[in-house]
């Protein structure tokens, strides 16, 4: 709203497309500032839904918990291929709109929202991959402090680890 009344919007020929731009860039901005200035989110997760019989709040919870996760995957993508991924796929902004809003060509924009698409698919995949991994490694290590096996201990840590005292 700030930028649209110090603007000179007497030129502008098409004030929606404009506004878009404008948005569009101001978040970029914004998402670029980020990848610097690492955020946390300011509360603690939505907890997941547990009744037996969804009502109304627990549908509001199940979409708090979506929108958790997609944040954290959309939170993968650089800001060009979240915006070309978001813009077309969930508003059905067309390619060349894209491109004119992100400055590539509308070739670009698809590339851009097609990497997304690939990088937002894998991405489940590769988080229950590494979630696996995690739990094997959990285990043995519980296993070997229980037994009290230091040498397979000392295997399960990275060769590279460094102690710092």
């Amino acid at each position: 709203w700030l930028r649209v009344s110090r603007a000179d919007t007497g030129q502008v020929e098409n004030p929606g497309g404009w506004l878009t731009t404008v948005v569009a860039r101001v978040c970029l901005n914004m998402l670029e500032a980020r990848q610097v200035r690492r955020e946390e989110p300011a509360g603690a997760l939505p907890p997941e839904p547990v009744a037996p019989h969804p009502g109304p709040e627990d549908d509001a919870l199940l979409a708090d918990s979506v929108g958790v996760a997609l944040m954290v995957v959309l939170d993968t993508l650089t800001p060009a291929e979240r915006l070309a991924f978001v813009l077309h796929d969930i508003f059905a902004v067309s390619f060349g709109e894209i491109g004119e809003i992100i400055d590539r060509s509308p070739a670009a924009a698809r590339q851009l929202a097609s990497r997304a698409r690939r990088r937002v698919q894998g991405a489940a995949a590769a988080s229950d991959a590494a979630r696996s991994r995690k739990r094997e490694i959990v285990a043995a290590f519980l296993a070997a402090s229980r037994d009290g096996d230091f040498a397979a201990l000392l295997s399960l840590l990275d060769a590279n680890a460094v102690l710092v005292a």
